[in-house]
């Protein structure tokens, strides 16, 4: 790999010693991660099922690591969502935001989903998850990886941080700042992202993501958990950032973490003002663990608890939900758990409704179907949603079989089943909609989402 030789040398001054096994990473391997969807299934069911060459990650329990030929991107378990594929090292992140059930989270920057979906694993589908992204494409990528993982309590918007902060002001028990960075701890993974490298840009991050962070400190509710992360070496990006935050903003103080022996720790000597707290910080280093470089620091807002929660009551037209009742009571095993809502045509459904209003929302919640005339369709996030129980008609077919490839490409199919809408499974677990008829099993796979 060719690396910018201004960054080669702004790394040997920082590392000394360490510089040589450093550079040396870039010769190695890249490593591959994946992580267990727990929404959909557990680690055990699918350590069970899946046919991957596995192996663990120390610091995430639901993330493994696997050999690149397996390429499970191209396996009928990633459309069904039982996993999401994430660097190994980015793992880390979530595991010191330490979500819990019932929390109300943000994730600032939150394309393309890989933080927010692990963090709505651990909600368990309790409590409230903002997934923002300011850059609209991404945004739409995020909200089908949301989709994709069977999330129901994620709201996703396409807002710059500035309306984040105005709408949601002492709001959140923890927020995420993934900042967007220089790449630096993605060279190895991504090889072409060196060529856009330069010390103008980094000095550029940096000032974004001091912008950022003062705008994010304002959602956090008192006592509550600020956590900024990069996927960068540079300390202007990560020491200096952090260490400029908290001197203007008294009342965020850095926690300490438990230490997780390869993790190491932020660099007071990389700061400007020598700044000791510093250390509280965690660093990740390509040559240390297997994984790719990344900082994560973890921020608590000092006092009382300031949050206030006003549930927002959506109207309820039962009428223009008629189509919807009868499709629940003709196939649903169980009673959704949440509150129904119509958002024009379609109809979506939330545990908890705040207030949204004035925002540009992709996703308000889990996407149930869309009202056509006289009838209700239902979602293929409602299909990847449920599971095999929760509906009185499905058809499963094996993830080695003719037919689970033929389904996914769109394919009708001959198939003698129940008549009407049937959740298609694969090896037990959903992946999307068919709809039988005279033997025959129309395929309501999503089209952009088919297999050429």
């Amino acid at each position: 790999m060719i690396l910018p030789l201004e960054y080669k040398e702004k790394m040997k001054k920082m590392l000394g010693e360490d510089y040589l096994s450093f550079i040396k990473s870039y010769e190695d391997e890249r490593t591959y991660g994946l992580r267990v969807n727990t929404i959909k299934l557990s680690i055990d069911n699918f350590l069970n099922i899946n046919d991957f060459v596995l192996s663990p990650i120390p610091w995430c329990k639901e993330g493994f690591y696997y050999l690149p030929g397996d390429n499970p991107g191209k396996h009928p378990y990633h459309e069904s969502g039982m996993y999401y594929i994430q660097e190994p090292s980015a793992m880390a992140v979530v595991e010191f935001l330490n979500p819990q059930p019932n929390e109300r989270i943000l994730d600032l920057c939150a394309a393309p989903g890989g933080k927010s979906t692990a963090i709505a694993g651990k909600m368990k589908g309790e409590g409230i998850l903002i997934s923002n992204e300011i850059n609209p494409k991404r945004a739409r990528v995020l909200s089908e990886n949301i989709e994709r993982m069977g999330i129901e309590n994620t709201i996703v918007t396409n807002e710059p941080p500035e309306t984040i902060s105005k709408k949601f002001r002492d709001f959140f028990h923890k927020v995420l700042v993934d900042a967007p960075c220089s790449g630096e701890g993605m060279f190895r993974k991504e090889p072409l992202s060196s060529e856009e490298w330069s010390l103008e840009n980094v000095r550029t991050c940096a000032e974004r993501q001091l912008n950022i962070l003062e705008y994010a400190k304002d959602t956090v509710m008192k006592g509550g958990l600020l956590v900024y992360s990069t996927c960068t070496f540079s300390p202007e990006e990560n020491e200096q950032v952090i260490e400029k935050f908290l001197k203007k903003n008294k009342e965020f103080s850095l926690e300490k973490q438990k230490d997780f022996y390869p993790f190491e720790h932020g660099q007071n000597k990389w700061t400007v003002s020598n700044f000791k707290e510093i250390d509280k910080a965690i660093r990740i280093w390509p040559h240390k663990v297997k994984g790719e470089g990344h900082f994560i620091a973890v921020m608590m807002k000092n006092g009382g608890s300031s949050a206030h929660f006003n549930k927002v009551k959506y109207p309820l037209d039962k009428n223009k939900l008629r189509d919807f009742y009868q499709f629940e009571e003709d196939y649903l095993k169980r009673d959704l758990n949440g509150n129904i809502f119509p958002f024009g045509d379609n109809i979506y459904m939330l545990k908890e409704n705040i207030d949204i209003k004035g925002l540009k929302v992709l996703r308000p919640g889990l996407h149930i179907g869309i009202l056509k005339k006289n009838r209700f369709e239902p979602s293929h996030s409602l299909a990847l949603y449920l599971k095999k129980d929760d509906f009185k008609n499905s058809i499963s077919f094996s993830s080695h079989s003719d037919e689970i490839i033929r389904y996914l490409k769109g394919e009708t199919l001959n198939f003698h089943g129940t008549k009407g809408w049937n959740l298609v499974l694969v090896d037990g677990y959903s992946i999307g909609w068919g709809k039988m008829s005279n033997g025959v099993l129309k395929n309501h796979y999503p089209r952009g989402l088919r297999w050429l």
